[in-house]
């Protein structure tokens, strides 16, 4: 399914806190910030009418095998900790968090993507501060489309959870059900991910168009899958060896050297 969205629909869910991360705000004095935050709201303006942000998503059959995550019939092979988050605790896979096929239950999962359009941050190639401020704005919106998209599938397209009632400050701090893992962060670090996720909602659909190692364009727009499971949490990989390397470029179907180049080199143990 694809939703577009005004930008007034997505400021509300702009998290602020990363904007001002982006542009070192930590420390800075608050007449800093507000001028920064009110040049932002004026860009936010201009942009309003003119340009939107999308979202394309679809909640489909799934079962986890091992490791690996069968979604809409396409195997999804996820990595898994080889060192717990905590003493005592079990190594993460996001695959924990499906039934597993031998349970002869189908389970659900949630496939999306978010971007802006692909013109949102152009015609600020001669004004440095124009062009910073369009980009970090722009990554917001992706993210801010994609934190709305979430909601709604919560409420009402997944619906698992039609009353939920949470303030701003509480979705932007993830205390809803289920968890929205994107490719390229800390649990999911496997850019090329894009590639099998794409089989299942077209994210052309919406603009978005794939690199050689599944880099999305535009840059700001994200992607990923969404749990339902009520233990569902975030966790950080960490680093894995060269046997669940050359594991999981088995699973994928790839020779190792290939998937060697898609996961970042911090992720392998030296």
């Amino acid at each position: 399914m694809r939703i577009d969205y005004d930008i007034s629909d997505i400021r509300p869910y702009i998290n602020w806190i990363y904007f001002d991360y982006a542009w070192s705000m930590n420390g800075k004095d608050n007449d800093v910030r507000d001028k920064l935050h009110a040049d932002a709201n004026d860009m936010l303006d201009s942009w309003q009418g003119k340009h939107h942000t999308h979202a394309v998503f679809d909640i489909v059959d799934a079962n986890s095998d091992g490791d690996d995550i069968i979604a809409a019939g396409i195997r999804l092979p996820m990595l898994r900790q080889q060192k717990p988050t905590e003493p005592g605790q079990p190594n993460l896979c996001l695959a924990d968090f499906i039934r597993p096929a031998s349970k002869g239950i189908k389970d659900k999962i949630g496939v999306f993507a978010a971007t802006v359009d692909h013109d949102l941050a152009c015609g600020y190639d001669n004004d440095d501060y124009g062009k910073m401020l369009s980009q970090v704005l722009a990554d917001r919106l992706a993210e801010g489309t994609a934190e709305l998209m979430h909601l709604q599938v919560r409420r009402q397209y997944w619906g698992y959870a039609p009353d939920e009632k949470l303030s701003m400050k509480e979705i932007h701090t993830e205390k809803y059900q289920g968890i929205r893992p994107a490719v390229g962060y800390p649990s999911m670090p496997d850019t090329s991910m894009n590639f099998l996720i794409d089989k299942i909602i077209n994210m052309g659909s919406i603009g978005i168009r794939l690199t050689e190692t599944g880099m999305m364009m535009p840059h700001a727009s994200v992607s990923g899958l969404m749990f339902a499971h009520p233990k569902a949490h975030y966790f950080e990989l960490g680093k894995i060896g060269e046997d669940q390397l050359a594991d999981y470029a088995k699973r994928r179907q790839l020779p190792v050297s290939t998937v060697r180049k898609y996961l970042l080199s911090t992720l392998l143990k030296h």
